[in-house]
């Protein structure tokens, strides 16, 4: 029984519970019911902190309220009460994770990192994703070398949504790219996805990684390394816009 009780214990404090809060829960448990002074003090805290963490534990649904003062009663709520409670609590969680992960863009944009260049990098199929969504923060709209069997490859469905997305939000995007069926047919697309495109030979011109410039940013996402990198940079992403210019008036003079 003391083992048990030590596991419950540690799982408990693992969980975020606090000491006195573990006390007053188990002891709860224990009486099934009681008035404050005495759970209190078979938790070993006093009668206020008792107050305190019996309406916590009411609030999280593994305890209620009978009759009224001075004869209220706390009663404890059946054990699987608190295996709802967690995933009540993991459901509130992951919303936030999610939540947090799509402002991301947002807060990056608030966050001063003085004159020097920032250089940020994203690792696996979610940091791609997460450099990917950062583009949406254009406000000029993105020029690109991109090879769309790769993407597609590398992150099936999510580019339908993320085209959808930029056309919505008014990011007209311009992209160089080798000329494989798929970028034929993203090229047919362009008027419905806010794209314009310069297809280029695949035999001479064929690349992988992806390279955006948008704003003061240049986004690279390697597909093979599977890494998502960002670089902040007033001089860096106008030196890399004016390179693209050039590639993209030889690129259509090769797409024509």
């Amino acid at each position: 029984m003391k083992d048990q009780l030590i596991k419950i214990e540690k799982l408990l404090k693992q969980a975020g519970f606090l000491d006195k809060e573990i006390a007053v829960f188990l002891a709860l448990l224990e009486l099934g019911r009681g008035v404050v002074s005495e759970i209190s003090r078979k938790a070993g805290v006093n009668r206020t902190t008792g107050y305190v963490i019996l309406d916590s534990l009411v609030k999280k649904g593994l305890a209620s309220i009978s009759g009224k003062e001075p004869k209220q009663e706390y009663m404890a709520e059946p054990p699987e009460n608190l295996l709802k409670y967690f995933n009540e609590e993991s459901k509130k969680q992951r919303f936030i994770v999610d939540e947090i992960t799509r402002a991301l863009p947002e807060l990056a944009s608030f966050y001063n990192a003085g004159d020097r260049p920032r250089v940020r990098f994203y690792e696996g199929l979610d940091g791609l994703k997460q450099v990917y969504e950062d583009t949406l923060t254009a406000k000029n709209g993105i020029v690109a070398y991109a090879t769309f069997d790769d993407m597609h490859k590398t992150l099936p469905g999510y580019f339908p949504g993320y085209y959808k997305r930029r056309a919505a939000k008014g990011i007209h995007a311009r992209g160089i790219a080798p000329a494989t069926p798929l970028a034929k047919e993203r090229l047919k697309m362009g008027n419905e996805e806010a794209r314009d495109l310069a297809l280029v030979p695949v035999d001479k011109y064929n690349f992988s990684p992806e390279i955006d410039i948008y704003d003061n940013k240049i986004m690279i996402a390697s597909w093979k390394e599977k890494l998502g990198i960002i670089i902040e940079s007033n001089e860096i992403a106008d030196a890399m816009r004016k390179i693209f210019e050039l590639a993209w008036a030889k690129a259509k003079s090769l797409d024509n």
